[in-house]
């Protein structure tokens, strides 16, 4: 009976989102403000590819990043709206699924939800008023990041072996501060699927209980974010459309249809993309930084 009221929490919470989102983009359309020279069929393409991935456990932040940066679909500055309302559908499908399919413990489920959306509700509010190059150093750590937790994975530092479903006590209370903090960076583009899972190895937890945890976790505190960066216009509009709508697609179709693939050797290509695209951030943000100082230097010769 509780699990059915936090899905129809979260069902409401979408909706609450999706009015936003729709109100926003329509508004923006009638302004002429959607971003020119936008492929919709190949951030369609991304989106379904990238949820596909994520429902199996690799993540799409750190997918999606890579290709936005490297195919430049989108100013930095924009990329972590982007990441947030872009998928928050799609994570919503995956929590609607995991949630009913695996059994978790209320208490821990509700309280790590809830400290997620505390941490996105600050988190958003800080990183949309970021400037450029502060985001774009942000990324790179937070890429190198997600980089350092994979390989983490595939040496076996957080090895499965917990059998609970739910947490009581410290450990409770780590839960509770590890997930209010990855909220906050979930804002950054840190996804919350190997941080949580990582953690879910390291204190007990069953293996399969991390998922219910994850998806629930970054379905509730998702459109939280959104919301905010939807009204600060710091987001990729066209982009998100079309992650919405073909991103569920993705999760559909790995969660009922896709029965096994070579998953490591994909996690080793992201991870490859990943270290690829950190370097680039702190390239850019490195670039950006002497460009500044370089105006500055100019501007004060000028008044000399």
């Amino acid at each position: 009976m509780e699990i059915k009221i936090i899905l129809g929490l979260l069902v409401l919470l979408t909706i609450y989102f999706l009015i936003i989102f729709i109100q926003d983009y329509r508004q923006a359309k009638k302004e002429g403000k959607l971003e020119e020279g936008s492929n919709f069929v190949t951030f369609s393409v991304l989106g379904f590819i990238a949820n596909f991935f994520d429902t199996l456990g690799i993540g799409s932040f750190a997918t999606s990043t890579s290709v936005f940066k490297i195919g430049k679909l989108m100013p930095d500055k924009m990329i972590p709206g982007t990441l947030n309302v872009a998928t928050t559908t799609s994570v919503v499908m995956e929590a609607l699924i995991f949630m009913t399919l695996v059994k978790v413990d209320i208490l821990t489920l509700v309280l790590m939800i809830g400290f997620s959306m505390l941490g996105a509700y600050f988190g958003a509010s800080i990183v949309s008023k970021l400037p450029e190059v502060k985001i774009q150093f942000a990324m790179g750590v937070a890429l190198v990041i997600v980089a350092f937790l994979m390989l983490a994975g595939f040496l076996n530092i957080f090895p499965m072996g917990g059998a609970a479903i739910g947490l009581r006590g410290i450990k409770l209370v780590i839960g509770c501060t590890v997930c209010f903090i990855l909220g906050i960076t979930n804002c950054v583009g840190i996804g919350m699927y190997a941080p949580i899972m990582a953690l879910a190895f390291a204190i007990g937890l069953s293996p399969l209980v991390a998922f219910p945890l994850m998806m629930g976790s970054t379905a509730f505190l998702q459109p939280v974010a959104s919301a905010k960066f939807i009204k600060e216009g710091m987001y990729h509009r066209k982009a998100s459309l079309a992650y919405s709508i073909f991103g569920v697609l993705g999760v559909l179709v790995a969660a009922f249809i896709v029965k096994s693939l070579p998953i490591n050797v994909l996690k080793i290509l992201v991870f490859v993309v990943v270290i690829y695209t950190a370097l680039m951030m702190f390239r850019s943000a490195s670039k950006n930084m002497k460009e500044k100082a370089n105006s500055k230097n100019q501007e004060a010769s000028a008044t000399e």
